[in-house]
């Protein structure tokens, strides 16, 4: 320990913030000033990671919910060599690679991408639940810590309750939370709109609380040593901070704690650039050097961060050693590969509604995926996730070896906790709702897009079809909402979503397939609540003609040389079967049956096939139980769809049908309104 190394450490960091929040003329500089000293003390004498391999799968964890403090981190990284000069000298420009809010870089230390405050520390709380599972099944050797930095505006966004719950209910112990508590936020101090107690509100959660001077070196180690050594409860440390630490006038009076501070440059406030530098002991003419004894100092850290990791190294050879079978299935997880599965073997019963398909599915998953965790908004015995539930247990305090996550009424919560289980390796996260409480989870969605990953969301009770609970609990714009983000690229060039609506039990079983292979994406399945009858099998089983859904779409009904092609996807398609049959039989016309599960995978297909599917020289007839917009693209401007433009109402099922004009019949009329104009 040497007070005046670390004292120069986290100047170094402040003197870091300022200068490329200045450089950039864009920025948050006031919070990162004010968490340096805490940054400074996790990395060079509680963090455990090895430099040399950033990406070691037992390494502590890192995540930041408050991403407009990216400064503090690029800073800190900067110390231990994960960045260069130049990288921290671009903050903010275009093609470099220190974003203004941190994206997922786990090479270099970014473990998250952060900016929507709440969402990076629930993502953590996600991590810290992944590693329980993990440590339960290959033992207490796994023991790295998930920290996570939060600030005011973290506590404040309402996912922090469904964070803070669920982490104090679980017993969270390997979780650690900085709280950068400086009573200033965006726009007022944080007196202005919050009185409330936030030490008793997290131990009311269950959570160990302590209250430190967060820039005082000796506080901050011992919270972080007994957060350590806490074997039952997840850990707030609420470090009382001053905004724009280190900050001085030009008259070099302290200009510290000022709510100006937060979100520009400081040389556009009341104090001084340079004299803040000269302050800090920064040199103004080389604003991006370390200091010489800074740099080593860090040398010497990171030398001795790779001994101890090789150390943890081989304590973890002579476990594989002397557990074989164990550290296998352990690679196995961490690599991310399935195990064989056989999807065609799972029974349906006739008529089934695809929730109640998926339901045995997730049975049969929970048999054959070992490292799948499952969650439910409280409706697990409705979205029939109970079919995994049944197979397991949940999870709880002390006792992580279900695989089953009990959420509580909190779906952003949930699908932000999935997130992080994601992004910690070695586990598929499960989430699952009503698709109409989609609404919820957008915010987490989105970061699953971005972040690119494997999180399969269930949705259930698809269109107004749920009848009797009326407009609020019927979906008719989710479908296109969600669809949207099967247009939009993510950085890797691909659809950020697949969202997948089967049409029967078999496409069920394929959808999951899907699901299951789409690594590098979130997937969402929208299942109905009613039973749908199934769809005709022509030549070889349901099962295997319905493995034509891997693209997206197929001719469920071909003939030759089609009079008119209806295309729809989920239940609508076996009404489509129906009124088929009566175009057939009562109207002498050839009608061709598209069933197009996602249209995002479909577009992935060859021209060629898209167009042997959905011809466009050919009438085309949309059927959806949402708005007409889900599928206007695939018939086109000389097409035309049915939907819905209108909220739903307050009745039983097939009596919305008929008042929607979704029979059959009424159907059949609508494709034959249609054609007289073609």
């Amino acid at each position: 320990m040497n007070n005046k190394i670390d004292q120069q450490s986290a100047d170094n960091i402040r003197a870091l913030c300022v200068a490329m929040v200045e450089k950039a003329n864009s920025g948050h500089p006031g919070g990162p000033m004010g968490g340096a000293d805490f940054m400074h003390i996790l990395y060079s004498e509680f963090f455990n990671f090895d430099p040399s391999d950033m990406e070691w799968a037992f390494r502590d964890r890192f995540f930041m919910d408050a991403g407009h403090l990216s400064t503090l981190m690029y800073a800190q990284y900067y110390l231990l060599g994960n960045y260069e000069k130049d990288d921290v000298a671009n903050f903010r420009q275009w093609g470099s690679i220190t974003p203004g809010h941190p994206e997922l870089d786990v090479a270099r230390g970014i473990e998250n991408t952060s900016g929507p405050l709440g969402q990076g520390h629930t993502m953590g709380v996600g991590a810290a639940i992944a590693a329980k599972f993990l440590e339960a099944r290959f033992g207490n050797w796994m023991d790295h810590k998930i920290y996570g930095f939060i600030s005011d505006g973290g506590v404040q966004e309402e996912i922090s309750q469904g964070a803070g719950r669920i982490a104090g209910h679980l017993g969270l112990s390997n979780f650690i939370m900085f709280y950068d508590s400086n009573d200033i936020q965006l726009s007022t101090p944080t007196d202005e709109v919050t009185s409330e107690d936030t030490e008793m509100k997290y131990k009311a959660w269950g959570w160990n609380v302590v209250t430190i001077d967060g820039h005082n070196h000796d506080e901050i180690r011992k919270a972080l040593k007994d957060a350590n050594n806490e074997t039952e409860k997840p850990t707030l440390i609420i470090g009382k901070t001053i905004m724009g630490k280190g900050c001085v006038t030009a008259d070099d009076k302290t200009f510290e704690g000022e709510c100006e501070l937060h979100g520009q440059p400081i040389g556009a406030t009341g104090a001084d650039y340079t004299k803040t530098f000269l302050h800090l002991g920064a040199n103004t003419e080389k604003p991006f050097d370390i200091y010489e004894g800074v740099s080593v100092f860090y040398k010497d850290l990171l030398d001795r961060k790779i001994v101890e990791a090789r150390d943890k190294k081989a304590d973890i050879s002579i476990w594989r050693e002397a557990n074989v079978e164990l550290a296998e299935k352990l690679d196995f997880f961490l690599s991310g590969e399935l195990p064989e599965l056989d999807f065609e073997s799972i029974a349906h019963k006739a008529g089934l509604a695809t929730r109640a398909a998926s339901s045995g599915v997730l049975g049969y998953l929970a048999e054959k995926v070992e490292n799948m965790i499952v969650s439910s908004a409280d409706l697990s015995n409705s979205d029939k996730t109970d079919g995994f539930l049944k197979k397991t247990h949940a999870l709880k305090k002390g006792d992580f070896s279900g695989s089953f996550l009990q959420a509580g009424v909190a779906e952003l919560t949930m699908s932000c906790i999935a997130n992080g289980i994601a992004l910690h390796g070695g586990i598929i996260p499960v989430v699952a709702t009503f698709f109409v409480f989609s609404d919820y989870m957008k915010p987490a969605i989105r970061l699953s897009g971005i972040q690119e990953l494997g999180v399969k969301y269930v949705w259930t009770h698809d269109a107004f079809r749920v009848g009797e609970d009326g407009p609020t609990h019927q979906p008719v714009e989710q479908e296109a909402q969600i669809r949207l983000l099967e247009k939009l690229k993510n950085h890797s060039g691909n659809p950020s979503f697949m969202a997948l609506r089967p049409a029967d039990s078999a496409e069920t079983s394929v959808a999951w397939k899907m699901a299951l292979k789409n690594k590098n994406t979130p997937t969402g399945l929208i299942l109905s609540r009613q039973g749908i009858k199934d769809l005709p099998a022509s030549k070889a089983s349901r099962y295997q003609e319905a493995l034509a859904a891997e693209k997206g779409g197929y001719l469920v009904k071909e003939v030759a040389n089609p009079d008119v092609v209806l295309v729809a996807n989920g239940s609508e398609v076996a009404t489509l079967v129906v009124a088929a049959e009566i175009l057939e039989t009562e109207n002498g016309l050839k009608v061709n049956i598209a069933s197009v599960i996602s249209e995002g995978v479909f577009r992935l297909q060859s021209k060629e096939y898209q167009q042997s599917v959905i011809p466009k020289n050919k009438p085309l007839f949309g059927l959806t139980a949402g708005l007409p917009v889900n599928l206007e693209s695939l018939v086109g401007d000389a097409g035309k769809v049915f939907g819905l433009d209108h909220f739903g109402y307050s009745a039983p099922a097939n009596i919305l049908d008929d008042k929607f004009g979704f029979t059959g019949e009424k159907v059949s009329q609508q494709v034959l309104a249609y054609l007289k104009t073609v």
